[in-house]
């Protein structure tokens, strides 16, 4: 009885993150209600607060489960020191699919995280800098240009990604293996035709 007890609750409270996630990001939080949450999750407000103290706890729980989990996919994606140049291509490529897959999955804790949250702009800049940091350790085993700066790099990628994912991977526009093989393209051989130069700085 005890395992059964167990197992419902952990599925009521799934099911409240998840209707509170589609409520939050189509609602926005203010406009968002407990009410609106129990109804739909078909359990009653006291049900509720046996697992959140209030709409802010639940909110948070969604933004901290995103962020975590994006940090986590970011920290291991750095290029192993057994990659061979030949590789890079390939193996950025499987990165960059790899996140937009991720933020594809669960589109409405995406939309939370990534914009809807009030310190979405302090995810954002972790994510900058766990990249600059993978940046440069593959920019050390002589995968990237040695003048370009890393951190710029990582600033272009996030932004890239920020927007290719609220104009075309969440509306359903383009798919995750699209996206990242447009941006691999883009970042590795640029817009020119030939492709073969770069301005120096003067």
């Amino acid at each position: 009885m005890t395992l059964v007890k167990g197992l419902k609750g952990k599925e009521s409270r799934m099911r409240l993150l998840t209707i509170a996630a589609d409520e939050f990001a189509n609602r926005g939080f203010h406009e968002t209600k407990v009410s609106t949450i129990v109804t739909r999750a078909g359990l009653t407000q006291p049900a509720f607060y046996l697992y959140f103290s209030n709409k802010e706890a639940i909110f948070d729980e969604l933004v901290n489960e995103f962020r975590t989990r994006l940090r986590k996919l970011v920290q291991t994606s750095r290029f192993a020191p057994t990659v061979e140049a030949h590789d890079v291509p390939k193996q950025l490529l499987m990165t960059l699919e790899t996140i937009f897959r991720f933020l594809a999955a669960t589109p409405n804790i995406t939309r939370i995280g990534l914009f809807l949250a009030p310190n979405s702009d302090q995810i954002k800049e972790e994510l900058t800098s766990l990249l600059i940091d993978n940046l440069r350790a593959e920019q050390q085993m002589g995968h990237f240009r040695s003048e370009l700066a890393m951190e710029t790099v990582a600033e272009c990628i996030v932004g890239i990604v920020e927007r290719l994912t609220l104009s075309l991977l969440l509306p359903g526009i383009k798919g995750p293996e699209s996206l990242a093989l447009q941006v691999v393209n883009l970042l590795l051989y640029g817009m020119l035709a030939n492709g073969d130069t770069s301005i120096q700085d003067s």
